[in-house]
């Protein structure tokens, strides 16, 4: 479980990202947290796996405060995996950035070798174990970064904005992947402005802006919330657009759906049928 207590955070003093951030995450759970630029949502993330500290408030990871934890033990449980790759890649090759995280957590030559392969299988880099990363594509560079990252298999696994620079197919595959994590017990949260990827993945949204969360709650009902889509500078879910104009002909509806099964389920259920 992650908890955050009334946590601050500024920069230099300066600019305020985290303003009384209080939340919980529990074990096996699919969190989104979304905003606008500026909400203090990377911020966030990085008091996960203490990358950053509060300033004021407190962090807890299993009911330990962060604040007497070394990053290198929070690393074996929250795997952060930046939203650029350049920022996370610096050695010359795929499989000896992959295998990098696993040699300075003291992980044998063996388990090193297994866990790479593993990795690297998952996610499709096996053909390039020798390539350097910077030789890559942006999307392949963020599947580069994202394998550095469960191949120490952490248990909460925190993504922020995976979805940039993928295309359809491979956004398809990074669900599916997570939605498996996630079946095997991981924490997934991810930071993301994909509306479309939330809703068909994440049961819970958090909604932040201006350094505060100001909605959290099912994904449903956070992204029909106009308050927060308009603070957080996004647009409707698809469905919900369609419900609205649905609305006209069929007034039962509400607008508050997200997804095509909740759509089609009212339409059904408006017109006495059932769905097959």
């Amino acid at each position: 479980m992650i908890m955050l207590d009334d946590v601050h955070f500024s920069y230099e003093g300066i600019y305020t990202a985290l303003r009384g951030v209080s939340l919980q995450i529990d074990d096996g759970e699919r969190v989104a947290i979304m905003g606008a630029n500026g909400a203090g949502k990377t911020t966030l993330m990085k008091h996960l796996n203490g990358l950053l500290r509060p300033q004021k408030g407190k962090v807890f990871l299993d009911g330990r405060d962060t604040s007497r934890l070394s990053v290198a033990q929070m690393a074996r449980v929250v795997g952060l995996v930046f939203q650029s790759p350049d920022y996370q890649l610096f050695l010359d090759s795929v499989h000896t950035e992959i295998a990098f995280g696993l040699r300075n957590l003291g992980f044998t030559d063996e388990e090193v070798e297994e866990r790479c392969s593993k990795t690297m299988e998952g996610l499709g880099l096996s053909g390039l174990s020798e390539r350097s990363p910077f030789d890559l594509s942006g999307g392949e560079r963020k599947r580069v970064a994202l394998a550095s990252v469960l191949a120490v298999e952490p248990r909460v696994l925190a993504l922020d904005e995976p979805t940039i620079g993928q295309d359809a197919g491979q956004k398809e595959r990074l669900a599916e992947l997570l939605m498996d994590l996630n079946k095997a017990g991981r924490t997934v949260i991810v930071v993301t402005h994909d509306i479309e990827f939330i809703v068909e993945n994440f049961p819970r949204t958090i909604a932040m802006a201006d350094g505060k969360i100001i909605a959290d709650g099912p994904t449903s009902s956070v992204l029909s919330n106009e308050r927060a889509i308009d603070l957080c500078s996004l647009t409707y879910p698809q469905m919900t657009q369609a419900a609205r104009a649905l609305k006209r002909a069929f007034p039962d509806i509400s607008e508050r759906l997200t997804s095509l099964s909740e759509v089609e389920d009212t339409i059904v259920s408006i017109l006495g049928g059932r769905r097959k």
